[in-house]
């Protein structure tokens, strides 16, 4: 009874601000436009690169592709769009070349496009989704990154322990072209 007397006095819930939603507020289960098409983050990541330095990395898809969001800001926001690719696609030998040598070749021709290393980054990696506190959450890997002329294309090579390789190709984007970010559904 007085529940309904007093209900008109009560403080309405402030309407969340979704306009003000950045690419620095992604989380599992947001979704956004990039590309004419609309992707849902499925899955987070954080990487831990030393001296007190971090990025955050997303697995996300538009249901018939899934592609890597990546989020870097140190003097400035870099952020990068890039696919998965099998890593014996690019080089044939680039696996082997990489654990004989301990680098990544010079330059490198894939798909019509020649890249050139750029530099070698160590570093830990983690699934957001696993305890933060726990220190086997944290996984240690080395990556490359090579860059085309422009520097505007990436290709990504990293070791996880001593034979497991991978590669991945992409763009670099402006944070403009992530747009009407919304947050994940509340239950």
């Amino acid at each position: 009874m007085f529940d309904k007397l007093f209900s008109r006095f009560k403080k309405e819930e402030p309407a969340a601000d979704y306009a003000s939603m950045t690419i620095r507020d992604l989380e599992v289960g947001c979704v956004f436009d990039y590309d004419l098409s609309t992707f849902i983050v499925k899955e987070a990541y954080e990487y831990d690169w030393g001296d007190n330095f971090f990025s955050k990395e997303y697995k996300i898809s538009d249901g018939q592709r899934n592609l890597f969001l990546s989020v870097e800001e140190d003097d400035e926001m870099e952020i990068e769009i890039s696919e998965k690719v099998k890593i014996r696609r690019i080089l044939d030998y680039l696996p082997d070349h990489l654990k004989e040598n301990g680098k990544p070749p010079k330059s490198i021709v894939y798909k019509d496009i020649r890249y050139f290393f750029d530099e070698e980054s160590p570093g830990y990696f983690r699934n957001c989704n696993d305890d933060r506190e726990s220190d086997d959450s944290w996984t240690e890997f080395i990556s490359w990154s090579l860059y085309d002329e422009s520097e505007k294309q990436i290709l990504t090579l990293e070791q996880w322990g001593d034979d497991d390789f991978e590669a991945s190709s992409g763009i670099l984007i402006k944070e403009f072209q992530i747009s009407n970010i919304l947050p994940k559904p509340s239950k």
